[in-house]
């Protein structure tokens, strides 16, 4: 019986798992913010900066995490695709995440609602709040629960620009929250896969948020909002 146990979890591991797709894609991303290897190998038709379509394509996968959550993470679900579908829609005006920025700036409406720039901004959030819990959650042993590893990751991620009516729904929904064998299950992962998406996520996604980051300090735009 033990043999057919292991057997199914290598079944389990080998599987493209909602996890392993999105861990994959942010891998991909990564990948294009490297500097070439070979100086000499121009590209006439290569475009500087991040794609803003190939970052919507990444970023479309996140939205499996946020429902495999629940009711507590509703409200980030619902924000997060809201304005990824925006991008997505500016993708095809815009060639770059600079880009957007710069129209932003040029027009005075950086931190206007609805603006490319303030939706850059919240998706870079989402993704930011996805690896604050897996961190949270990889840090601890399983006694502790996933509410106490998601309030935490929230409450330094997103608390601080979410208004007061939004904060207590959020904290309240937390003790809606999954077990984290239940989240395992969603998430059709192993103990010993999810640990291993999480920490490549936690990996590929820092270059990327570190990066949109300096995007908006390069232009002399502050990030407490």
């Amino acid at each position: 019986m033990e043999e057919e146990d292991m057997i199914e979890d290598e079944t389990r591991v080998n599987n493209n798992t909602p996890l392993s797709i999105i861990t994959e894609a942010f891998e991909d991303l990564a990948d294009l913010l490297k500097p070439p290897r070979e100086i000499g190998d121009d590209d006439d038709d290569s475009i500087e900066g991040l794609r803003l379509d190939a970052f919507c394509g990444a970023c479309t996968h996140v939205s499996v995490l946020f429902n495999c959550l629940g009711f507590a993470f509703k409200f980030a679900e619902m924000e997060y695709l809201s304005k990824v579908r925006d991008l997505v829609e500016a993708s095809k005006t815009f060639d770059t995440l600079e880009n957007i920025l710069d129209h932003d700036v040029e027009n005075e409406t950086v931190k206007t609602q609805g603006s490319y720039s303030r939706n850059l901004r919240r998706v870079r959030q989402g993704l930011d709040l996805i690896r604050a819990i897996f961190e949270q959650f990889l840090m601890t042993d399983e006694c502790y629960s996933l509410k106490d590893a998601a309030t935490k990751a929230y409450t330094q991620v997103c608390a601080p620009f979410h208004t007061w009516a939004v904060r207590t729904a959020v904290y309240a929904g937390m003790y809606t929250l999954p077990t984290r064998d239940q989240l395992l299950l969603r998430l059709n992962e192993t103990d010993q896969s999810v640990e291993k998406n999480m920490r490549r996520y936690i990996e590929a996604s820092m270059p990327i948020i570190e990066y949109i980051d300096k995007l908006y300090i390069d232009r002399n735009i502050k990030l407490d909002w």
